[in-house]
Parts: C-alpha cells; structure tokens; sequence
C-alpha cells in the first residue's frame, strides 16, 4: 500500500514539474486560452501512474487505451488552438504526452528515471530561447563537426573489435578509437569553449581555452602574429606558456581517469610542471601589465574527420612502434621513442603508453616516458617559435622550455624504479 501511493506522488510530482515550466511560458495568456496548464499536466502524470498500476493487475492492454486516450486529447486540443492563433508548434502536446508516460513509468517501478527524465524535460523546455539563439549561431562546420563526432562515438566505436591484433599482439582497435574520441571531444569542448567565452577576452582566457583545444595550434599562431611585431612578444610569450600549463593538467586529467595507478604516480610531476607554468605567466604579466591589448585567437574547425582519422593512425603506429622498442631495446626503446613521438604531440604517446601500462608495461617506465614526451613536445615549441618569430619570444620561450626540462629532469630522477 505504501509503495502505491509512493508511485503515485512520484507520478503526480511529475505532472508538477513539467507543469510548473509550461504554466510559466504560458501565464500571461488569458484563463481559458491556455490548453494545459500547470493542474492539467498534473493530473496527466497522476492518469499515467494509475494505468500503468491497473496495467499490471489487469494487463498493459489498458496501458495502451490510456495512451490513445491521451493522444486523442492532445491532438483534438492542437486542432482546435491552431484554428484560432495560426501557431503550429507542438512542443506542449509532446510534453503532454510525456509527462503521461513518465507518470506511468514512476508508478511502473523506476521512480528515480522517472524524476530524472522530467527535471531534463522541464530544463529543455525552460531554454528555448538559449537553445534557439545557441542554433542561430552554430555554423555548418560545427554542425556537421558534431555530427561526426557522434558518428566516430556512437556508430563506429561499438563496430569495432575489443581484441589485440597484428606483430607483438599490440593494436586494440577498439581501444585506440575509443583514445581517438577522446581526444577529439576534449579538442571539440575546447573550440566551442573559444566561441562562447570569446576570442578577444584576454590572454588568460586565450591561453588556458587555446591549450584545451591545441597548444601546438596556438603556438603556431602567436609566433607567426608575433613575426614583426616585438612590442607583443612578452604577452604572447603568456599566452604560449598558459597553453603549456594546460596541456599538462590536461594529461594528468585523462590518465587519472583511464589508468589511475600511472596516474598517482604522474600527478604530482604534472601538477608541478602546470604550478611552474602559471607562476611564470603570472610574473611576466605582472611586470608587462597594462603595456599591451592582448593578440585574439581565432576559433578554427572544432573537429575534422580526416584529423581523427589520422591520429588514430599515429597513435596505432606509435603503439606498434612502442611494442617492437621495448621488444628490442627495453626501456631505452620506450624512452626514446618517447622523446621522438613528443616532438609531434603529447597525447599520441601517452596514450600510447597507458594501453602498455595496462599490461606488461610497469607503470614506472610509463611515467618517465610520459614526461620525457612533455620535455620533448616543450623543446618542440620553443623551436618552432625561434624558427616562425624570433626575437625576444624567442629567448622568454627558450628559457621557460629549460625551466621545464630542469623541473622534468628532477621528477625522473625522484620518481621511483617500480
């Protein structure tokens, strides 16, 4: 008996919850000229909460006439408003309509998705004009970015083999896609964290945003901003060194999250290396404050098929060629390797090295290697920028590149052999 009226309240609650949000869009219309309000609604939640408990004494056919019941309703009550105001959306007959099978699920007995779904209902319906002005300004390549990026997630990640293949037994297919999405969702957030925080809010902003979505890219672009214009080096030298910073808390992130054993042992080394980065943005800001308007970045493409594509190649290469290094040098394979593979990027490897952690690989050669590749990826940096710009981003560059590799160099040499 007490779970009956339980099901109940929690059927009619919803009706409540729903009804509340659409009562409010609706309350300057006059009384009578609403369809549903707030006790209808209501009363709908708590008519799907009695079928579904008849339902299960006298059989879900009764469960069906209240659905068609209710359909009829709705329907009749869109005929007869459309008729009168020329208005054709459909949005309070679908959450009419919801709402009398969420109530019939809370008394079905899963309250607690019941509950859950009417709070995501009541929130989509209370952002409309949020969502519609968000749609207005998405462009196709975000819009088609997204979509793709739910394809490589949803449709071809489940396709694909969760076993080892080719020399060494060493690519995972599944896992190394399922690597790829992750990279490629933490880019996508990061692009659309650019958009709405907006490029021109200052080099903090531009730095951190720019190192969640691709520290080499923003590299790239203030050293090339930076070719000929010597009064902004100091602020882009801020900017490439926040990027940096966030790159590593970026890496401590996901190897906590997929390997939590390797990444106890990373985090204070990383934590470290992103602290050193942001004190040395903070002195350089302090001592060039008010000097300069900072350089913009750009937003580009959230997410290119053809860019996954081609990281997931890298990264099973770079799998492949950690096998065979550590079949035939050992540990000096590995972290050579490392080195090598971090000129081009730091998540390729480590991601990499995680896969290898998961098996034989000790999780202590894994995390020098790690760092190994984040000191070779900063050296990587400072080349590019000594090669694009020159000058005095230059040198700040090269000397925050030495100031890591003393700090990383001092974590390896501390970090423990097993």
């Amino acid at each position: 008996m007490v779970h009956t009226f339980a099901a109940l309240a929690i059927s009619l609650a919803v009706g409540l919850l729903i009804g509340l949000e659409r009562g409010w869009e609706q309350r300057d219309e006059e009384e009578g000229h609403r369809v549903a309000g707030i006790r209808t609604f209501m009363l709908i939640g708590l008519l799907g909460g009695i079928t579904a408990l008849l339902a299960a004494q006298y059989g879900a056919i009764i469960l069906g006439f209240g659905i068609l019941g209710v359909a009829l309703i709705s329907s009749t009550a869109y005929f007869v408003t459309t008729q009168s105001s020329h208005q054709y959306g459909i949005t309070s007959q679908a959450a009419f309509m919801a709402t009398y099978a969420l109530g019939a699920v809370a008394a079905s007995g899963h309250p607690e998705a019941a509950a859950a779904a009417a709070v995501v209902i009541a929130i989509v319906l209370g952002l409309k004009e949020e969502l519609h002005d968000w749609l207005h300004r998405l462009d196709r390549n975000e819009l088609t970015a997204a979509l793709q990026l739910l394809m490589i997630s949803i449709v071809v990640l489940p396709l694909l083999p969760n076993r080892e293949f080719g020399p060494f037994d060493a690519i995972n297919p599944y896992r190394i896609w399922w690597f790829v999405v992750l990279i490629a969702g933490i880019s996508f957030v990061g692009h659309f964290a650019i958009r709405i925080a907006g490029p021109g809010r200052g080099i903090v902003l531009t730095g951190v945003l720019g190192g969640l979505a691709s520290s080499t890219a923003l590299t790239l672009n203030f050293a090339r901003f930076g070719r000929g214009r010597p009064a902004a080096h100091s602020l882009l030298a801020i900017g490439i060194v926040l990027a940096t910073g966030t790159v590593f808390l970026r890496v401590a992130a996901y190897v906590n999250v997929l390997n939590p054993d390797l990444g106890r042992r990373l985090l204070l080394p990383l934590i470290s290396l992103a602290l050193l980065s942001c004190a040395i943005a903070v002195l350089a800001w302090w001592s060039e404050r008010g000097k300069l308007v900072p350089p913009t970045l750009q937003p580009s493409k959230p997410f290119q098929l053809r860019v996954a594509l081609q990281f997931g190649l890298i990264l099973a290469l770079i799998t492949l060629l950690s096998a065979a290094a550590r079949r035939f040098f050992g540990e000096a394979g590995i972290y050579g390797l490392a080195v090598i593979a971090g000129l081009s990027g730091v998540d390729a490897i480590t991601l990499s090295l995680i896969y290898m952690a998961e098996g034989s690989l000790s999780n202590a050669i894994a995390a020098k290697a790690v760092l190994l590749a984040a000191a070779s990826n900063s050296i990587m940096k400072a080349v590019l920028v000594v090669i694009l710009c020159g000058g005095s981003l230059a040198w700040r560059i090269a000397l925050y590149a030495a100031a890591l590799l003393s700090v990383t160099a001092i974590w390896i040499w501390l970090l423990p052999q097993v």
